[in-house]
């Protein structure tokens, strides 16, 4: 076979390739062969491999680059942080300056996980403080990060550059000041050019964490902090931007009102990415035209978010930014079908639209009369007891007519028919990731009356690059089958409120070959089903199943099976057989030490 070795490697199509089993088998296999290229020129190519999947494969290729490609090795992603352990990173990789850590399950998003669940940062960033000193940034995902965590990240890395907290809990305003200007520590603070928090449970002691950055911070290139709810201290934000000459990213907590937001944009005419505060607020012509004049000097800005409230008499003055926009993010605004008809007319080369479903199908008509590149669309819902307004099925028709280069679609709906669904599989066959959410659980075809299997068996047979897909409405056995037969690409399948048997889960488990991550809700799945996926798990990243019918019992089976899998469960009383959550997910640690007393590791 020709082609270097990585082709080579690859080319065997292992299944199990980056599986925790099968790597020492593979390394023993390929120990002996020797590297066709010096160290040195290994390492200077390997700078080109960004990739942390194409980084896996090339250091299984035999010893010699296992070596070097450990060596050289400055990010590393780790999808669960309980899949290896904090010293064994450190031993492996001796020269990291990146870090990705996840923690808790996505279904912690949605209150599905007790608090004190675990995925404690802290045990992380002690290891990193004795042996990455030179450690630039941290990105952290459903972490447990306390006050305590973020002084230490403070006090130990003299390089450090980016913080970036996303759905972390366990910290408050006062650890942000710890990290933003400790006056002992204050070079730390001077490298610091990204401080992202989005969508964190932070307690809000106050809102003066801004006034300890120092007056030598002068690198910031981004700067998030839209998800904290406290009011923030105007005057220490404004000097902050002010002397942040290379500020891109902006994104403003609903405390900065329009005058105050006005005042930073003429101070930061550079920026790319943009977060307003609250957008209600009563202004005078005179302030109206200001504050368009403001948002006129932004001639690079892409990107616009916030507006987490919203008046429609302001926003016109976002107008002369729209010709240049490729990313709208209107998720926390509840504004009307006529508002942003008039808004996108103005948006002709928008790739990413996130919305409310408060615009309703005709909204979603002037959308795919307008935005015909459209790549990203996202529709929330509203929260409207006893309403039945939102989006249909003649929304996503319309979208599917006129975006054709749509990749990733996330659409909550009132209603849906399996023939709307055709027609969006044949008009976007790029799709990538479809997520499809009907508000009212087991909802069928609201005009034949039928399942929605064939819908989603329309997606799966025309989109042949789906990655991600999520299920809902009525479903039998036959839309299972079709994930199984013809989702051989897929890696994430969500499963809520959705199944007819132990076999559709069957068909999944032994036809998805590519799976990396199954999560399952409130659906009638049980032992059987759990059992068929034995061959599955280990190379799998993670499986959870919460509300099914999953048996104490099943699970040690499973956990005798393989015992290199870590098999967690929830109980909702010590005299029910049934389990209330199961998480498994591999690891070459064995047990966690740090289980709270509500889970039990089998």
């Amino acid at each position: 076979m020709r082609g270097t070795p990585v082709d080579r490697y690859k080319a065997r199509g292992d299944a199990k390739l980056f599986s925790v089993p099968s790597r020492q088998k593979h390394m023993k296999e390929n120990e002996e062969m020797p590297s066709p290229f010096p160290d040195d020129v290994l390492e200077h190519a390997l700078q080109f491999i960004t990739s942390h999947k194409d980084r896996n494969a090339v250091s299984q290729v035999c010893k010699a680059w296992h070596k070097v490609e450990s060596y050289c090795r400055q990010h590393v992603f780790i999808g669960n942080c309980y899949a290896v352990s904090p010293e064994r990173l450190v031993e492996r990789f001796p020269n990291i300056r990146s870090v990705t850590l996840k923690g808790k399950p996505r279904f912690a998003d949605f209150d599905l996980l007790p608090p004190d669940w675990g995925a404690h940062v802290l045990p992380w960033i002690t290891a990193f403080a004795d042996a990455y000193p030179f450690l630039e940034e941290l990105r952290l995902k459903r972490m447990t990060v306390s006050d305590e965590s973020l002084l230490l990240i403070g006090h130990s890395f003299s390089h450090f550059k980016s913080l970036i907290l996303i759905s972390c809990d366990g910290f408050s305003s006062d650890g942000l000041a710890m990290v933003t200007g400790n006056c002992k520590y204050v070079v730390i603070i001077e490298h610091l050019t990204q401080l992202d928090l989005t969508e964190n449970a932070v307690i809000d002691e106050s809102g003066t964490w801004l006034s300890n950055f120092p007056e030598t911070c002068t690198s910031l290139v981004s700067l998030n902090f839209e998800n904290l709810q406290s009011e923030v201290e105007f005057e220490a934000l404004e000097k902050l931007v002010s002397r942040s000459k290379a500020l891109r990213t902006l994104k403003l907590n609903r405390s900065i009102s329009l005058s105050q937001l006005q005042s930073l944009l003429f101070k930061a005419a550079q920026l790319t990415e943009l977060g307003t505060g609250s957008f209600f607020q009563e202004l005078t012509p005179a302030e109206h035209i200001s504050l368009q004049s403001a948002f006129g000097t932004l001639k690079e800005l892409r990107s616009l978010s916030g507006f987490w409230e919203v008046s429609a008499a302001q926003l016109p003055a976002i107008y002369p930014v729209c010709s240049n926009l490729l990313s709208l993010n209107l998720s926390y605004s509840p504004i009307s079908d006529l508002e942003l008809s008039e808004l996108v007319s103005h948006c002709h080369r928008l790739q990413r639209l996130w919305l409310m479903d408060s615009v309703e199908d005709k909204g979603l008509f002037a959308v795919a009369s307008t935005c015909k590149d459209l790549r990203d669309l996202r529709v929330y819902p509203m929260n409207r007891e006893g309403q039945r307004h939102g989006v249909s099925e003649e929304g996503l028709v319309s979208i599917s007519e006129g975006c054709p280069n749509l990749s990733s679609i996330l659409y909550f709906c009132v209603q849906m028919t399996n023939a709307a669904m055709v027609v969006m599989a044949k008009n976007c066959p790029l799709l990538v990731s479809f997520r499809l959410c009907i508000l009212e659980p087991y909802k069928r075809d609201h005009m034949t009356g039928d399942p929605m299997d064939d819908g989603f068996g329309a997606i799966l047979k025309h989109c042949k690059e789906l990655r991600r897909l999520a299920l809902s409405g009525l479903l039998t056995d036959k839309a299972f089958e079709y994930i199984g037969t013809y989702g051989k690409q897929l890696e994430r399948l969500s499963v809520a409120f959705a199944g007819e048997s132990d076999i559709g889960l069957q068909h999944v488990l032994r036809g998805c070959t590519n799976m990396r991550k199954l999560e399952i809700r409130d659906s009638p799945f049980g032992d059987m089903a759990l059992l068929s996926g034995v061959h599955r798990y280990e190379s799998m990243r993670s499986l959870w199943m919460s509300s099914c019918t999953v048996t104490l019992q099943g699970c040690n089976w499973l956990a005798r099976q393989k015992p290199r899998l870590n098999v967690e469960v929830i109980r909702k009383n010590d005299r029910d057989s049934l389990i209330e959550s199961l998480y498994v997910y591999r690891s070459v640690l064995g047990p966690r030490k740090d289980t709270p007393p509500f889970v039990v590791t089998l």
